[in-house]
Formats: structure tokens, sequence, C-alpha cells
């Protein structure tokens, strides 16, 4: 684990109303969330560096969370689930519960397409990692989202542009690979949140919890996340 000084730590608060799924950023509901923000770019990237944030809450069901990108050089092609959304203009949520072996990543690109699974071993191999279950269609189905941009951008928005993406996570998908969860309320989790865009003409890659290297499949350098008492 690096240094402590360098893991950032935030609280997610709970909520007694869900958010709509397609809430916006700024109604009620999300202005009492704040908000982290994802600024660590690597330098092997361009110098297009999207300001990039994210909110979260939660319920006795579901994990909510809204990014807010303010970007440009923005592209879409991926539209199946379990795609290589993470080409296109794409945000991510890698979440590792308490004591759980292993640790999700969420991958939603701009059009809101889905990459996910439970990663078992995080060692590169092959472009990828060597232990991974991918989530299931049904599973997709549950894991709900909403996104301000169409599914397909081709060619590229080259201007500035403002776009969101929303989703909710059920702990029930989670329970399937890391166990049961219980008392979550206080819990302390691990995660790290993330924008890239690999096949942009500006490909730049982002982190909110600083990484030693490109590679977001560091388990040991998620950020801390707790969950706030009911």
């Amino acid at each position: 684990m690096p240094a402590d000084i360098h893991i950032k730590k935030h609280t997610i608060a709970f909520t007694n109303i869900p958010p709509d799924i397609a809430e916006p950023w700024d109604s009620a509901i999300w202005k009492a969330a704040p908000a982290l923000q994802v600024s660590c770019y690597r330098q092997e990237g361009s110098n297009h560096h999207p300001h990039t944030q994210c909110k979260l809450l939660y319920d006795r069901e579901n994990i909510y969370g809204i990014f807010r990108v303010s970007d440009r050089h923005v592209r879409c092609i991926h539209t199946g689930f379990q795609s290589a959304v993470y080409k296109d203009s794409c945000v991510e949520f890698f979440l590792q519960p308490k004591n759980a072996g292993g640790y999700f990543n969420f991958e939603f690109n701009c059009g809101g397409a889905l990459l996910a699974s439970y990663v078992t071993d995080p060692t590169r191999t092959s472009g990828t990692v060597r232990g991974f279950i991918p989530l299931t269609p049904d599973e997709d189905l549950q894991i709900k989202r909403s996104t301000t941009l169409p599914r397909i951008i081709e060619p590229e928005i080259t201007g500035h542009i403002i776009w969101y993406l929303e989703f909710s996570i059920p702990f029930a998908v989670l329970e399937k690979y890391a166990g049961v969860l219980t008392g979550i309320s206080g819990e302390i989790w691990r995660a790290n949140f993330y924008k890239c865009g690999n096949d942009t003409s500006h490909p730049h890659w982002g982190s909110w919890s600083p990484l030693s290297e490109l590679n977001f499949h560091l388990p040991a350098e998620f950020g801390i996340i707790r969950f706030a008492y009911l």
C-alpha cells in the first residue's frame, strides 16, 4: 500500500430518498452529496485533462453515483454490454467491498454502455488482468444508468461539452461475487474513479486516487470510501 498521505478519502452519504436515474447534478438530492475530483492525470496521455467529478449516495439497497465531465474530443462507438468502452470517452468506478478477496470494475462510456467484472487476480497479462469473472447480461439490466449523450458519437465532438453519467448498483449484485454484505453503515471500503479515452484523438488517463503507473488495476492504490452512519 502506498504511503497514507497519498490515499484519497471520501464519505458516502446515506439517503432516505433515492435519486431518480436521471436526477440533475444540482438537484436537492445531489446537492447534499460532496463531489470528489478525478484530477490525477497520467503523463503518458495528451494534454487534454477533462475536469471530472463524481458524487455518491447509498441506501439499504443500492449505491448511487453521478459523474460530471467538462470535456472535449468526445467519441463513442461501442454500444454492447462488455464491449471495449474504455476506448471511448469513458468514466469508471472500481470498488472493493470490505473483506472481499477481489474488486469490481464498472466502466461506462459516455453513451451508457457498460463493461463490468469481478476481478480476482489483477496481474496484467496480454493486455488484460489474469483473473476475472464477467458480470452477466441479467446483472447489466439491474445496473441502471442514464447519460446526457447519445449512444453513438462519431465523428468526435471537438468543442467543449459538459456531460453527465448517472448510475445505480444494487448491493445484491455485489453480494453474488463478494459474499453477504451486512452492516454497511459506517464501513470502510476501497475504491478508485477514473476518466479515460484510449482511442479518442486526445487519449487521457485520469484517476481520483493517484497511480504509480499507467494501470487502473492497482487495488493497493485505491482510495478509501466510508459509508456514513445511518
